[in-house]
């Protein structure tokens, strides 16, 4: 772990390519992973020291062989931004099983792969972060999101898991949980009535996930809830 390096996955075009390019801005080489292959290509184009990696993390092998390849090709991660997101609205009656266990598989499945692959040569070298962007549905169940919160409860519990086994080891674990619509093309058309100060921006939330990461480790932060100023919660 001589060289830097951070890798994210869900690299998309809102919070994941903000992560990038911040982490990319303070000198890391970033392992971008998605299931876009064009889109990680241009992305990576714009960062220096970035590498595209195109796989569904919900493929468990696949992504195990993906680690593999970062790890030759960039070096082993002291950074893992954990960003991929699979969900949809859906009452009980609507969801399918199918559905369900799809979404388990890229929200909390994957993340236990990804930190059985990374957190070994993170607690080798004595230091190291991992941190899992969440949602306002890892607190709460509502009747539309039957399908999808779940996973996102059961995914930050997994975090809290990781962060009292790997804290005591050097590796930071945290859970940023994402109380807002986040400020992308489709948010904005959906809710085009709504002001600006309604949307947190991407590279708001960067700024703070870099912030965490970065922490000094007498004063670590577990769970981080994100919101707009002019948000009413």
């Amino acid at each position: 772990m001589t060289e830097r390096v951070c890798l994210v996955t869900g690299a998309g075009p809102g919070t994941g390519a903000a992560l990038a390019r911040r982490f990319a801005a303070d000198g890391y080489r970033v392992a971008l992973l998605a299931r876009d292959a064009v889109r990680l290509e241009k992305l990576a184009a714009e960062l220096s020291g970035a590498a595209a990696f195109p796989v569904d993390v919900g493929d468990l092998d696949a992504l195990r062989a993906t680690l593999a390849q970062v790890r030759s090709r960039l070096g082993a991660p002291s950074v893992l931004l954990h960003n991929a997101v699979a969900g949809g609205f859906g009452s009980f009656e609507s969801v399918t099983a199918a559905e369900f266990e799809q979404r388990f598989r890229v929200n909390v499945t994957s993340l236990l792969v990804l930190a059985q692959e990374l957190a070994p040569a993170m607690i080798e070298a004595g230091r190291g972060a991992i941190v899992v962007t969440g949602n306002t549905s890892a607190w709460r169940g509502k009747a539309a999101f039957a399908g999808f919160a779940p996973t996102k409860a059961a995914q930050r519990i997994l975090a809290e898991s990781l962060a009292r086994t790997l804290g005591p080891k050097g590796v930071h674990v945290a859970y940023v949980v994402i109380d807002a619509v986040i400020d992308v093309p489709w948010a904005r058309k959906a809710f085009a009535d709504r002001p600006d100060e309604f949307f947190i921006r991407p590279s708001g939330i960067a700024d703070a996930v870099h912030h965490v990461v970065h922490q000094e480790r007498s004063a670590w932060t577990f769970e981080l809830d994100l919101r707009p100023f002019g948000e009413s919660w």
